[in-house]
């Protein structure tokens, strides 16, 4: 038996096991990392442990721990009452903010994760207190950020752009930006449309507690709240104007408010999400292990082969889909684009349309739980029942990994083909 073949196997049934029985993925994903990555692909330990993903855990640690800080501290609160005064009091609109506003950061250049680690926390603590649907909040946040995420400003958008222009195919800027900002706008309409009004997956007493948590904050902000308005600003202009790493900022703030606030602070470290990052961890270590094994290129090279070139360049839709699920975007962008130049260049597809189609297939799944995006989501959402939460958000991204691909492969590769 082949090591791909073993390597996806066990890919599959730790996925089962971990969503079907009440253990977590990430334990199983470590297991299986070893045992694989020993045993099949004849990795070292050493090897095998350069997977490990450093930075996602750090970004995930520092932006839970600095918003349990200022949750504890009655900052969130007034970040709340600011916004609905806002929206003037149409909490309803608060997703569709959310939406424009991760759209707008994007778009002048902001790295996707850096937007979603700034305004996930934030919209999940609006969806506490008014009931709003996590799931909805947070997946259009996701949408947001990759609706904007292609402009020739932003980063995945010079990449992509940056990668074509070494090859004979033309693609427009333009045409890109706008395939991914539809895509992730319709996207979003029939999140809000489906699943605005259904139940939230609550623990016990959510309800009451969000309930007890007065959002209307009177008088003005005390200094430890000035202090922490003002490190949010500092996270900011940091992530954003100068491109400091998100993760360590975050930490630095939350020690400095901690330090100056001990009797309130002293639990703030309970609000990591410990969970999702076992879970984040596990499955990102395994999918690195693949790459750096040769696995996952091997697959999208059996995917090119395949055959007629519209049925390849589904295919290969589909391969980025469910990688990205697991892996990072960029990563999977970088490595799909010279295995399509060659398609493109051999048949009648539309460069710019398949181009734009694996953009889009290869960023909409990061809803994931395994991808940075999707464990911001998870890791930040209040008074819900994780496990039930953690299963909608699988549903959620295994319906877009199985119909994402096909409507960007319709919508955009077809009719200029």
């Amino acid at each position: 038996m082949s090591a791909e073949v073993i390597s996806i196997g066990a890919l599959l049934v730790m996925f089962v096991l971990g969503t079907v029985l009440p253990m977590n993925l990430g334990i199983l994903a470590f297991v299986a990392t070893f045992a694989v990555g020993t045993a099949s692909l004849g990795l070292t330990e050493a090897e095998i442990f350069d997977g490990f993903p450093a930075k996602v855990f750090v970004t995930i640690v520092g932006v839970t721990y600095l918003f349990s800080v200022a949750r504890r501290n009655g900052t969130i609160d007034r970040l709340v009452a600011a916004g609905v005064r806002l929206v003037r009091g149409k909490v309803q609109l608060i997703p569709w903010v959310l939406f424009l506003v991760a759209a707008l950061l994007t778009a002048f250049g902001t790295f996707t994760p850096a937007a979603v680690a700034i305004l996930a926390p934030i919209g999940l603590n609006f969806a506490y207190r008014y009931r709003l649907n996590p799931l909805v909040v947070g997946m259009m946040v996701i949408s947001g950020a990759h609706a904007g995420a292609f402009s020739p400003l932003a980063v995945s958008g010079a990449l992509v752009l940056g990668l074509v222009d070494k090859t004979d195919v033309q693609v427009s800027a333009v045409a890109l930006f706008s395939a991914s900002f539809l895509v992730n706008l319709v996207l979003s309409i029939l999140t809000y449309a489906l699943f605005a009004k259904r139940p939230t997956p609550l623990v016990e007493g959510a309800a009451e507690a969000a309930a007890d948590e007065d959002p209307a904050v009177s008088g003005r902000p005390d200094w430890r709240q000035w202090l922490t308005l003002a490190s949010l600003v500092a996270l900011v202009v940091g992530a954003l104007g100068f491109h400091l790493e998100i993760g360590f900022l975050a930490l630095a703030a939350g020690a400095l408010l901690a330090l100056v606030d001990m009797k309130r602070q002293e639990k703030a470290v309970d609000g990591v999400s410990w969970s999702t990052l076992l879970l984040v961890a596990g499955m990102m270590t395994y999918i690195t292990m693949l790459e750096k094994a040769g696995v996952i290129e091997k697959l999208s090279e059996h995917a090119a082969n395949l055959g007629a070139p519209l049925v390849v360049a589904l295919l290969l839709c589909f391969t980025v889909a469910v990688t990205s699920a697991f892996a990072s975007s960029t990563a999977i962008l970088t490595a799909i684009i010279p295995i399509a130049v060659p398609l493109l260049l051999s048949s009648h597809l539309s460069g710019a349309g398949l181009i734009a189609a694996l953009a889009v297939s290869t960023t909409i799944v990061d809803t994931s739980p395994f991808s940075t995006n999707g464990a911001l989501v998870l890791s930040n959402a209040r008074g819900v029942d994780s496990r039930r939460f953690y299963r909608q958000v699988i549903g959620y991204t295994g319906g877009i990994v199985a119909l994402g691909p096909v409507v960007a492969w319709g919508a955009l590769v077809v009719p200029w083909s």
